[in-house]
């Protein structure tokens, strides 16, 4: 009998911890940020560019360590220059001699898994995201080489597989009001160039912003 009260009073324990967890979690949790992208891009003439902007999204946590993420960035404008010494023959045309200017801006719409350590003052996270983005950098820059009388055919805005990986840190100024300080993400994105038709750039993410928990 004793045995047998012992489990019972464990059980009831167990579930009241549970549910007492799960009722402190917040169930979903609301952000917007700022973002900068260092965007890698593969041609050996043009250094790597920066985006700045930002966007927001929806956490929605099905457990206290897990999540399901989706967010959307927008990203403003940046200079695209490239400037050629000699004819360059790519399997799109020929690029001629010359300074190309041209401007281009990115979106981005991501998705995926977060896994988290709660705890009462911070909350540390890690994340996979998979979706897409969207650029005219490419496009504007093709347009700027034939406008320069290359006679390559133009690429067009870009719709490419884009992934990203890394985390972040969360810190609780409320019950449902946190602050993010710092996400770090690794971020694929798979454009290709007018110049070497290659794709596959390795960029890097950091964003920053307010978090609101329900």
């Amino acid at each position: 009998m004793k045995i047998r009260n012992a489990t019972l009073l464990g059980i009831l324990l167990l579930s009241g911890t549970n549910a007492f967890a799960q009722e402190s979690a917040p169930r979903i949790e609301v952000f917007g940020e700022y973002s900068y992208l260092r965007f890698n891009p593969t041609i050996p003439q043009l250094k790597n560019r920066s985006f700045n902007g930002g966007g927001g999204g929806v956490t929605f946590n099905i457990t206290q360590h897990f999540g399901i993420k989706g967010e959307l960035m927008g990203y403003g404008s940046t200079s695209f220059n490239v400037t050629t010494t000699a004819p360059i023959v790519t399997p799109k045309g020929t690029i001629p001699v010359g300074t190309f200017n041209s401007q281009g801006n990115m979106f981005t719409y991501l998705f995926g898994p977060v896994v988290k350590i709660p705890t009462k003052r911070f909350t540390p996270f890690a994340e996979l995201l998979f979706g897409g983005s969207n650029s005219n950098g490419y496009a504007n820059l093709s347009k700027s080489i034939v406008a320069g009388g290359g006679t390559i055919s133009a690429t067009g805005t870009q719709h490419p597989f884009t992934m990203a990986l890394g985390g972040g840190l969360d810190f609780h100024i409320s019950k449902n009001f946190s602050v993010r300080p710092i996400e770090l993400d690794y971020v694929l994105t798979r454009y290709t160039n007018p110049f070497t038709n290659t794709n596959n750039q390795n960029n890097f993410r950091y964003t920053a912003g307010a978090v609101f928990r329900f």
